[in-house]
């Protein structure tokens, strides 16, 4: 996009948002639309902005960026005036830092963009005064336009090491385990998970618990995925569809027919579309060699996965008597 276009477009975002702020009664929900209409605007149409409310309230970012179906990135809003600096260092911020590699968080005119869950870049587009409302920052507008235009083209790094992965995949994993707890609680007993939930304990586990049901479709999901791409081979990129149909086992096979598969609940599916980013991102013969020889293990797979379990929750590897030295995590 050119400058002067760039220009334009934050010129009329930041006309909107203080049309919006000066009424006294916008909420944060309020300047979305305005936001999503920036976005669109500086990348000429190329991308699909995805503000859906049924994902949002699982647990999800505001916004997620798609690029042909990819997600490159993810946006998360607070209201005008919220404090930044302490809504970074929350939970959910913590949690979203380190499971979305590339994230903005932002009360509408303040933008922070982090890659890998470090702070990249932070700009400013306006300053609320309050008398006069919002008041732009002529300069900030130049370093908010380049830091949208870095964040939908940032180019993140591979991941060639068992640490890395292993870390990465533990977060997204605690990402989706929450969220599925919110889809239960929110849905009470009538809803699809919590079919799937008491389908579990007829088969499964009798007395399974909500939260360890949600712990365990999340380590299962993130396992099955991991099988997958370990399975995965030719030029075509690793992804949840492509995941659905590997050569694992029957009961990983219908995990992932259901969080993966065309069906697949949107409220969860964001999670594995971004796990999937993450996996063929990563070097996977490298990282299962490299893993192998250093925990001396003739199934690097399944050791790998147990140092997964380490970083997503270090009691549960202890309970299933895994003790390990030098594993490279």
């Amino acid at each position: 996009m050119t400058e002067a276009k760039s220009t334009k477009a934050l010129r009329d975002y930041y006309s909107e948002v203080k049309r919006i702020h000066a009424t006294g009664i916008a909420t944060e929900h309020s300047y979305r639309p305005a936001l999503q209409e920036l976005i669109e605007n500086l990348t000429g149409g190329n991308v699909r902005v995805i503000n859906e409310p049924a994902r949002v309230d699982c647990g999800a970012p505001d916004f997620i960026i798609e690029e042909n179906g990819i997600p490159i990135g993810h946006i998360e809003c607070k209201n005008i005036g919220t404090n930044l600096d302490r809504t970074e260092n929350e939970e959910q911020l913590e949690r979203y830092r380190g499971s979305l590699p590339n994230l903005i968080l932002t009360d509408y005119l303040e933008f922070r963009w982090y890659v890998v869950g470090e702070l990249n870049t932070s700009a400013r587009l306006a300053n609320v005064d309050g008398r006069k409302g919002a008041v732009v920052d002529k300069v900030g507008a130049t370093w908010v336009s380049t830091l949208f235009n870095s964040f939908l083209k940032v180019d993140l790094p591979s991941i060639g090491s068992p640490r890395e992965l292993a870390e990465r995949m533990a977060a997204k994993a605690l990402l989706l385990r929450d969220c599925i707890k919110r889809i239960l609680e929110q849905e009470g007993q009538s809803g699809s998970f919590y079919e799937l939930l008491n389908s579990y304990r007829t088969v499964l586990i009798s007395d399974l618990s909500p939260e360890r049901f949600a712990d365990l479709q999340s380590q299962t999901a993130t396992y099955g995925m991991f099988a997958a791409r370990c399975l995965h081979s030719g030029k075509e990129p690793f992804t949840r569809q492509s995941a659905v149909f590997a050569e694992t086992t029957p009961f990983l096979r219908d995990v992932l027919g259901r969080v993966a598969g065309p069906k697949a609940d949107s409220r969860i599916a964001w999670i594995i579309d971004d796990l999937a980013l993450l996996l063929n991102r990563a070097e996977m013969t490298a990282i299962l060699s490299n893993f192998g020889r250093r925990a001396g293990r003739e199934d690097p797979v399944w050791y790998f996965y147990e140092s997964f379990l380490a970083n997503y929750d270090r009691g549960l590897r202890e309970k299933r008597g895994v003790y390990t030295t030098d594993s490279g995590v």
